[in-house]
């Protein structure tokens, strides 16, 4: 298995990502959905954008505590 990934940083892959992310969410909206899907779809285009935001923001880290403290959000929202 060929890995595409290989020579792509982390904020491009978030960065592809959360383009996707919002494409899907686009789509989701071209749906009929109750109070409690759209919720869900909100919650799902949030949670799914702030692990690029995270990763950003750990790009530009004051310190080596705050790098590590942006990751570990990202990589929690990730899971």
């Amino acid at each position: 298995m060929i890995n595409y990934n290989a020579n792509i940083s982390i904020q491009e892959r978030t960065e592809n990502f959360d383009i996707r992310v919002i494409k899907a969410y686009s789509e989701l909206n071209k749906r009929p959905f109750d109070d409690a899907g759209k919720i869900l779809s909100k919650q799902f285009l949030r949670s799914r954008t702030s692990i690029g935001a995270n990763c950003s923001e750990a790009k530009y880290a004051q310190s080596n505590k705050h790098f590590i403290n942006k990751y570990s959000i990202a990589l929690k929202e990730a899971s």
